[in-house]
């Protein structure tokens, strides 16, 4: 891996990256080679050890530490669900309510490996929802992920039949492209349209925790993508709600 992963935050205990989209938090248990932060940040220190993961095509805030006993206390704040993990997600749909708190249950979908779905029989879990902007047909929502199931996010929302813009799991769209949004799309010549963003439309966002050794309390943010920024660009232009 020749580039660089914005660092957000260090010290001798923790490592905060701005993880990219299309990046493994760990490595691939069948592709060793796919590129995975696990595998770039341990040629970069003797030890790391994951606090929490991110899904391979979620962008954004990921924490490190960088020895056991940190390791250990994150852990703890993650399990006592005092770490405040903030997601910005583009949704399907317009949502009316100003915040939803969606306490919907969650198991995984043996039908379907590698999915969960929500089930009476499943693990408790919930989602505050709240609305940051509205377009035509979309909206842009802010999701305080209080509890930390497996795609919890996007299976809340596609249960409130809210599906992620784009989410070839659990929604309609593997791709959002321009053409969608803008009356009059002209193509050119033997053009193929490229999408505006071609993975899931969510971004994490935000972490608030309370540093395990310092007790400082630290509060982080990874600014947007170019896919997510020029996509919430695109939806302001294009998608805009007429008043």
């Amino acid at each position: 891996m020749s580039f660089t992963i914005p660092v957000l935050y260090e010290d001798d205990y923790l490592l905060v990256l701005s993880k990219p989209a299309g990046f493994l938090t760990l490595p691939d248990r069948y592709d060793r080679n796919a590129p995975n932060l696990k595998h770039y940040l341990e040629k970069k220190f003797d030890e790391i050890f994951v606090v929490h993961r991110l899904d391979k095509d979620t962008s954004g805030v990921i924490i490190f530490a960088k020895d056991s006993d940190t390791h250990r206390l994150l852990n703890q704040q993650f399990e006592q669900n005092l770490i405040r993990k903030i997601y910005h997600v583009v949704l399907s749909g317009v949502i009316t309510d100003d915040e939803i708190k969606i306490d919907i249950p969650i198991s995984q979908d043996y039908r379907k490996p590698g999915r969960s779905k929500p089930s009476a029989s499943g693990k408790d879990s919930l989602t505050i929802l709240r609305v940051l902007e509205r377009f035509r047909n979309t909206t842009l929502v802010e999701c305080n992920l209080v509890t930390g199931r497996h795609h919890q996010i996007r299976v809340h929302c596609s249960a409130i039949g809210h599906p992620l813009l784009v989410d070839e799991f659990y929604g309609r769209n593997d791709s959002f492209f321009l053409s969608s949004i803008k009356r009059k799309y002209k193509y050119k010549k033997d053009e193929v349209e490229r999408p505006l963003i071609s993975r899931v439309t969510m971004h994490s966002y935000s972490v608030d925790f309370i540093h395990p050794i310092t007790n400082e309390r630290l509060s982080i943010i990874a600014e947007y993508p170019k896919d997510f920024e020029a996509l919430l660009k695109m939806l302001r232009k294009y998608n805009k709600i007429s008043v």
